[in-house]
């Protein structure tokens, strides 16, 4: 997942959460606020009933004429007279009063109230459950009882609050149980309130989709400022990194702001590069005072060695034609001196070929032959004539191959010498193994010697490198076999074996039996 997709994936959540959290305490505020004020509406209700109810009881009560739906109130003593037109008057006491009061109120939708108590009177005036908590409760000591209600769907608010009985009550309570101060029941008001929670569900509604909208509009935003700012520009310094060194365009990284993070990182790889440039021309230059002094080095043991390696031979040679100028009459002296002579000639002549073999790159002959027997041939060879050596040979090829014959016999002959000479007089055992090994020719030559020193395992096939004293070698024959070695194809490898002595491998890719020479 790309960095600018988590960023805004976070950046999304946090805003979500964040929104959520105002969202929730916003509609909890609403509704607070809501029913507050309701509760509000509910005792300026209750108290303007209240105050109706105080003006009837301090007129003992209201008389009103009677006719359809104006009926007596059987709970009351005198509870109509006659006046002196014959006309029947009916009594209307607060109780009746706030009933009557409470119908017109929720025919219009108002609400509605009503006067209770825990034993009433009257029947119709009987306590539901909210009202009975609420008594029970007021005679706790409580002033008021508030409380939301959903019935059949609807929602209300209901508020009650304690009746106390005032001197005016007696006129029509006379029961002797009523004193002034009494708690003798309580009015509820019911406030509809679907009204009020539709407006909150539309608020709600409204305040959804503004957030969704400004959780939307944040995240492009922040979307598009951050590929423009951060995304872009890291593209450009990863382009710069991809492009290095081929291409320096250090200035173009800076660009946008040079004082900001991305640019402080811009200006940092920049020093960086510069640093890396100088410290590679520092390394080029010392590599090349290396290289020279290496060169030195070679050419100071190519010339020990090639002096002492031709200097025998022409000592020789020069010891051969001052004895012949003094015997010119004895034929069978001048015929034993020229052969020696040809023998220092064809040595001289062997020591510059091979040093010529090191950067020609002559084609290799390619032929079909036995590669065991000529791994035998050369190893009885090198070891003829020493009889503290002995030969250990598995060689599992088996049949003709199809490779550079002549190239591996000096490879092997190089091998071979190099490995009777680490052995030395004390002598030993030389082993060969050649087998097939998928489609490759492998040859593994190791011998009982001390071995090859740690620190001379890197720099064996180095040209001119040598371990042997001046004069009994170049350093070439290792150098030589490496690189034939490497013209077919092959690797060659040296290491010491655990139980000691050098191990030489050479792993050659066959040759299809189609090939030619």
């Amino acid at each position: 997942m790309q960095l600018k997709t988590k960023f805004i994936i976070f950046v999304g959540l946090v805003t979500c959460c964040s929104f959520g959290v105002t969202f929730y305490r916003t509609s909890s505020f609403q509704e607070e606020l809501v029913v507050e004020q309701a509760t509000r509406q509910a005792k300026m209700l209750f108290d303007q009933i209240r105050i109706t109810r105080q003006w009837v009881a301090d007129h003992n009560g209201l008389f009103l004429v009677k006719g359809p739906g104006v009926e007596e109130n059987p709970f009351l003593q005198q509870g109509q007279i006659k006046d002196e037109m014959g006309n029947w008057l009916v009594k209307r006491n607060p109780a009746m009063v706030t009933r009557e009061l409470s119908a017109y109120a929720a025919s219009e939708g108002m609400g509605q109230f009503n006067v209770t108590s825990l034993h009433p009177l009257n029947p119709a005036n009987i306590p539901d459950a909210f009202e009975r908590r609420s008594l029970e409760i007021f005679e706790e000591g409580a002033a008021e009882a508030v409380t939301m209600e959903l019935v059949e769907g609807r929602h209300r608010l209901r508020y009650m609050a304690p009746l106390k009985v005032e001197r005016t009550c007696l006129n029509c309570h006379t029961d002797p149980g009523y004193q002034v101060g009494d708690i003798r029941g309580g009015m509820s008001v019911s406030i509809p309130m679907d009204w009020a929670f539709a407006e909150i569900n539309t608020n709600n509604r409204l305040l959804l989709n503004i957030g969704l909208a400004t959780i939307v509009i944040v995240s492009l935003t922040i979307f598009l400022l951050f590929d423009r700012l951060v995304v872009n520009r890291l593209k450009i310094l990863a382009r710069a990194m991809d492009q290095y060194p081929e291409r320096r365009d250090f200035e173009r990284l800076l660009v946008a702001d040079p004082e900001d993070e991305i640019g402080t990182l811009a200006a940092h790889y920049r020093n960086l590069c510069q640093r890396l440039e100088q410290s590679q021309r520092e390394l080029d230059a010392t590599r090349e005072q290396v290289f020279q002094s290496e060169k030195l080095a070679a050419l100071g043991r190519l010339v020990a060695g090639l002096s002492h390696e031709i200097n025998n031979p022409l000592g020789g040679m020069q010891n051969c034609i001052q004895t012949m100028k003094k015997s010119l009459d004895k034929p069978e002296l001048q015929t034993r001196y020229l052969t020696l002579l040809g023998q220092g000639v064809e040595r001289i002549k062997g020591t510059v070929q091979q040093l010529l073999k090191i950067g020609r790159k002559e084609p290799l002959s390619i032929q079909l032959g036995d590669v065991d027997e000529m791994i035998r041939e050369c190893l009885e060879l090198t070891c003829m004539g020493r009889r503290n050596l002995e030969l250990n040979l598995q060689l599992q090829v088996g049949r003709p191959l199809v490779v550079g014959l002549e190239a591996l016999r000096q490879v092997i002959m190089n091998l071979a010498g190099n490995a009777v000479q680490a052995m030395g007089a004390e002598g030993g055992t030389l082993h060969a193994e050649s087998r097939i090994e998928e489609n490759a020719l492998v040859i593994r030559i190791a011998d009982t010697g001390p071995g090859i020193a740690p620190e001379h395992l890197d720099k064996i096939f180095e040209p001119f490198f040598t371990t042997k004293e001046v004069g009994e070698g170049t350093g070439l024959g290792l150098s030589v076999s490496y690189s034939l070695v490497d013209r077919m194809g092959g690797e060659l490898r040296a290491q010491n074996a655990p139980e000691g002595g050098a191990v030489f491998t050479l792993r050659v890719p066959l040759v299809e039996q189609d090939a030619t020479t």
